[in-house]
């Protein structure tokens, strides 16, 4: 089965104006959604996903009560429950392949769930504005429609994208209202996040980013531990880090960045931080020693410390 609005197939649809269009609810549910007051969270709490990452896990979890996610202009996050386990997995989607990001987030959800169980899957999603070159428009429409193609039922009951994201600033800039999305895995409740923490190995996992691989699972929920790489840089990404670090902000904001008018502010010190990262670390064997995972696990101080 496709996916579902109010427990009736989705139609082929065109564009997103189209699917707010023909669901209002669904407009209604975004508004309420983006009008939400953003929740501090934890980081003793907390497993943070990066850009082209995805996590799962059950409410079981003894190492994680909340999955969030931020710094999403035209990305889009993605949220999927299973209303009978509460086996729920977040990802951070930009467009890079969606087509075959979408089935790992449901074999995720799915190989942690009792399909005996009574229950259904359930799609929010957040993320995107109506920036000049379209491309959170397009990102919109493919996730629908990669989700739209899977053999699951798939209820959508959270679409906060593109034109019910997008607000206009005095300057007639357009922003996104939403950059961030939760879960609380106990509970289901999918919120308005703000963070203080993003890590463990924050540009680490940055550096990844560059690499166009196939998005990365960031979480092993049956061992709690968050799993890095292993991962390289090519020589390319080397030089391109040393050319980039000294450059001034105004001209890496504006090469680097889908929507410089809509990034967050932290959006150019962590590039930063992350091309100093490459430089510093330019051999990844000696990150990844005989080509092994970095892995994290939960203290009992609730912070994420290296696990040898």
């Amino acid at each position: 089965m496709p996916l579902l609005i109010q427990n009736k197939r989705l139609d082929c649809i065109t564009s997103t104006a189209e699917l707010f269009e023909k669901y209002p609810h669904l407009q209604e549910n975004a508004r309420k959604f983006r009008s939400m007051p953003p929740v501090y969270v934890d980081p003793k709490d907390l497993l943070y996903i990066q850009q082209r990452e995805f996590a799962a896990t059950t409410p079981a979890d003894n190492s994680v009560s909340v999955i969030g996610s931020e710094d999403a202009t035209t990305c889009h996050l993605v949220v999927l429950r299973h209303t009978g386990s509460g086996a729920v997995c977040l990802a951070h989607c930009d467009g890079s392949s969606t087509w075959s990001e979408v089935p790992l987030l449901v074999k995720a959800v799915m190989s942690l769930s009792d399909i005996s169980k009574e229950g259904r899957l359930e799609l929010h999603l957040a993320g995107g504005f109506n920036d000049e070159l379209k491309i959170s428009a397009k990102l919109s429409h493919d996730i629908l429609t990669a989700f739209q193609k899977m053999k699951e039922d798939i209820h959508l009951e959270t679409c906060c994208i593109t034109e019910m994201n997008d607000i206009v600033v005095d300057d007639g800039t357009h922003r996104p209202i939403v950059y961030g999305i939760s879960v609380n895995v106990r509970t289901g409740k999918v919120f308005r996040p703000t963070f203080t923490y993003k890590g463990p190995a924050k540009e680490l996992r940055s550096a990844r980013t560059f690499n166009k691989g196939q998005m990365a699972n960031t979480y092993d929920s049956s061992r709690g531990l968050v799993q890095i790489g292993p991962c390289k840089w090519s020589e390319n990404l080397i030089t391109d880090s040393g050319y980039w670090l000294p450059q001034d902000d105004d001209t890496i904001l504006k090469t680097l960045s889908t929507s410089p008018k809509a990034e967050p502010p932290n959006f150019v010190p962590d590039l930063r931080a992350t091309f100093q990262f490459i430089l510093d670390h330019p051999d990844c064997d000696k990150l990844f020693p005989g080509g092994q995972p970095q892995f994290y696990q939960r203290t009992a101080s609730g912070d994420w410390k290296s696990a040898v």
